[in-house]
């Protein structure tokens, strides 16, 4: 997969440049995450049928309750 260029960070991320979150890109068949801090460096690449299973994966470990503005 070529990494996407529509890069778009949550609206859960904070005060100032917004630069404490992930990034994120979709394409029909693929989803990828990045550091928005970081964004040169590597990505999380998933096929789209399995990104809502690694959310929930996530959910399972985390103290953060909404994902679903990733899910787009």
């Amino acid at each position: 997969m070529t990494t996407p260029g529509n890069w778009r960070k949550s609206s859960y991320s904070g005060g100032g440049d917004g630069n404490n979150c992930i990034e994120i890109a979709t394409t029909p068949t693929h989803i990828a995450l990045r550091d928005s801090k970081n964004p040169a460096y590597a990505t999380l690449t998933f096929p789209a049928t399995t990104f809502a299973s690694f959310l929930e994966a996530l959910r399972a470990h985390s103290t953060v309750t909404d994902f679903a503005r990733f899910r787009g």
